[in-house]
């Protein structure tokens, strides 16, 4: 009986103590570190509503420096396309075969999509981070110190769930808004070199 209560007190003076704080100095170690990854690669699927239509498709993502590189499949073959973005110029291939490169591609990708991709901070927020090219970002933060909200140019971004993938924290559902336009990503699996 005595073992039993000695036992039972561990455990209550356990279960009272507080987890430690996280640094104040975690998140600008974080930032920097994601934001420093050049490549990686995820697959999801991503949903899309603009005020008067919508889509969903499978996304796969390949990032080497500032090449994307991104495949998009709607379902039960209605189409997709295929995207590459080097931070300057983008090309696109449809489902159609046809091949397009700079403006054409541009005007065809909003076409399919119904919005422009912001592709250039697109590849930083995937991973959680501010694009630090892109000055006046407005962060909030989770418990662990992982953004739970971005809003950066005119985009405001809603991260409510992570994975761990590689030794990081990484996205596994977001949300992207601006204006009417909503979409919804997540991701299945992470890779990082």
């Amino acid at each position: 009986m005595r073992a039993l209560l000695a036992w039972s007190a561990l455990l209550t003076l356990t279960a009272c103590q507080s987890l430690p704080p996280i640094p104040a100095t975690a998140w600008p170690v974080r930032r920097a570190a994601l934001q420093g990854i050049e490549s990686y690669a995820f697959n999801g699927q991503l949903a899309a509503a603009t005020a008067s239509e919508g889509f969903s498709a499978s996304l796969r993502w390949r990032q080497q420096g500032a090449a994307s590189d991104l495949l998009l499949r709607a379902p039960l073959g209605v189409g997709g396309a295929h995207v590459r973005f080097d931070g300057e110029l983008l090309g696109v291939s449809a489902s159609d075969g046809s091949e397009l490169q700079g403006a054409a591609a541009r005007s065809e990708l909003v076409r399919l999509l119904g919005f422009e991709p912001p592709l250039s901070s697109l590849r930083y927020w995937l991973l959680g981070v501010p694009d630090p090219a892109t000055p006046g970002a407005i962060e909030a933060f989770d418990a662990a110190q992982r953004l739970s909200q971005l809003r950066q140019d005119g985009w405001q971004v809603d991260y409510s769930e992570y994975l761990r993938s590689a030794g990081q924290w990484l996205p596994r559902r977001l949300v992207l808004q601006r204006g009417a336009l909503k979409l919804k990503l997540r991701v299945s699996n992470w890779q990082l070199p």
